[in-house]
């Protein structure tokens, strides 16, 4: 009898075993096949939300077939106290894996409102914009100059919503002076800037940050960025480059930077700085003579004269031999790359080619001939007086 007893018991045991296997395969199955949305939707996550809540949520949208499923595959996957508060685009057909991965891994609103202060050469602006479910793309509300304009009612309206997601944009070639003054009247960041950095120590790029968030903060973030492009590519530079330390290939990219907006061409460009002084000539950049006139205060807004070319400052390259003793602006990664990895030419002079970008030329002769295409442009578009000559 006692035989019989254990038979039914073992019995029992592994039925009971074979069950619950399944039952976790199910649930495992039902955790990663594609969800029950039949089009994408917008999932909001309160601050301080839990995940029985959100779970709840989800389910009675329609994005899961089951809260609790969910909410085991997030304790299974130990995700459960990772959620970040925001708003988050839910394709058709997401997944539970995939919906648990949208609210939990970056923390980066994904639809709502987004709001993109931007800091550019010539000026800064902000766009409000708003995520179009349809097209999967942010689409403008609105933009204004914060620092000059009268704040718009689509801002005042949205600023204060929790989840609307900041971003802070700089562009490549700003100066440090034009990023301090930039954050100083973006009124949703807190602190001061005690001083500004020393030039081309900030890295251009996207930054996130939220109401509150400390300048001080933006600037530190900025500079070790910068900090660990320069240590990475001076790592990687090419043999034979006329710097002595990473500071001098910094100058050269921030000049290679303000000389071509074109990204093919950083490269060109560099080797003409780079064969320039290998020939003990100057190196005749436009950019270093603007920014011993405005020491990146402001923008110049005109063509050069002749008599700022011959006057003597300590960034004037048509006076001084080789690099000036700072750089002219922030150069981005890619500006610093061409600096470290310059292409192998013989070119010593360009001059723009009324494309946006440049005619190159080894002798004197060929140059020229293109100085005598661009002055030629330049009459027809009545801009007589702008250089854009290197090497004249």
């Amino acid at each position: 009898m006692w035989r019989s007893f254990a038979s039914n018991g073992l019995t029992l045991i592994i039925v009971a075993l074979i069950a619950l296997a399944a039952a976790v395969a199910w649930g495992r199955n039902e955790f990663v096949k594609p969800g029950p949305l039949a089009g994408p939707i917008c999932l909001q996550v309160e601050q301080g939300a839990s995940l029985s809540g959100v779970s709840r949520n989800l389910e009675e949208r329609g994005a899961i077939t089951d809260a609790r499923i969910f909410r085991i595959g997030a304790e299974y996957a130990k995700r459960a106290g990772d959620l970040k508060f925001g708003s988050y685009m839910l394709p058709a057909g997401a997944s539970m894996e995939e919906v648990l991965a949208a609210i939990t891994d970056a923390g980066k609103s994904t639809c709502g409102m987004q709001l993109n202060f931007r800091i550019g050469v010539a000026k800064s602006d902000t766009i409000l914009s708003e995520r179009d479910l349809a097209t999967d793309t942010f689409v403008e509300v609105v933009r204004f100059d914060v620092g000059a304009d009268p704040l718009p009612p689509e801002y005042l309206a949205a600023v204060d919503d929790p989840a609307l997601a900041f971003q802070i944009t700089v562009a490549e070639g700003v100066t440090s002076w034009q990023i301090v003054d930039s954050l100083k009247k973006a009124d949703f960041l807190a602190g001061e800037v005690e001083a500004v950095p020393a030039e081309g120590v900030l890295s251009p790029g996207s930054y996130e940050a939220r109401p509150g968030t400390e300048r001080s903060a933006l600037i530190l973030e900025m500079t070790t960025r910068q900090a660990a492009v320069l240590a990475e590519a001076w790592a990687g530079r090419a043999e034979g480059l006329p710097y002595d330390t990473p500071e001098e290939a910094l100058i050269m990219a921030s000049i290679v930077e303000k000389e071509t907006g074109i990204a093919e061409e950083r490269a060109k460009v560099a080797s003409v700085f780079i064969n320039r002084l290998a020939q003990g000539m100057r190196l005749q950049t436009d950019p270093t003579v603007i920014y011993g006139i405005t020491k990146g205060e402001a923008v110049l807004g005109r063509g050069l004269r002749q008599s700022e070319l011959r006057r003597e400052t300590p960034w004037n390259t048509y006076v001084i031999d080789g690099l000036p003793p700072t750089p002219i602006a922030n150069p981005g990664a890619e500006a610093i790359k061409a600096a470290m990895n310059p292409d192998t030419t013989d070119y010593v002079f360009f001059v723009a080619d009324g494309t946006g970008g440049h005619a190159f030329a080894v002798t004197l002769e060929e140059h020229n001939e293109n100085v005598a295409r661009w002055r030629a442009i330049e009459a027809a578009q009545g801009t007589e007086g702008e250089t854009g000559v290197q090497g004249e």
